[in-house]
């Protein structure tokens, strides 16, 4: 299985995984279950800590390649199903995770009610 993980999801199997339910800890920790970040979420982490939002750890990629997580990049196709989804709220980084979703047909790690207002595979972490 192919899960697409949401920033805030990232940052707490990352630094705070008892946030998670038991359920995500083993989807996340399953070896035959492949794990992916997006490129838009590392931009948004990045913006943040410039902004100081946030603190990310000096080897913050180097974890994510420890617990084996991939990137997705952002493709002309992903852009492109941006005019297909509706706009039930303007972040740009959300709404790109929900094209990447829908293009790639993976569900989508997030807690975040505004993205399950959307027709898209869920899974609460």
């Amino acid at each position: 299985m192919k899960l697409l993980l949401d920033t805030h999801t990232l940052i707490w199997a990352l630094s705070e995984p008892e946030r998670l339910c038991s359920e995500t800890k083993k989807l996340l920790l399953n070896v035959n279950n492949i794990v992916l970040v997006s490129i838009a979420s590392l931009w948004e982490l990045q913006i943040k800590k410039s902004l100081n939002k946030i603190t990310l750890p000096d080897d913050f990629t180097f974890q994510l390649q420890k617990h084996g997580y991939e990137l997705l990049n952002i493709t002309h196709e992903h852009i492109a199903k941006l005019s297909d989804i509706p706009m039930i709220h303007r972040d740009p980084f959300d709404r790109i995770l929900i094209a990447q979703s829908i293009h790639e047909n993976i569900p989508l790690v997030t807690k975040d009610t505004e993205i399950a207002k959307y027709n898209i595979q869920i899974i609460i972490p």
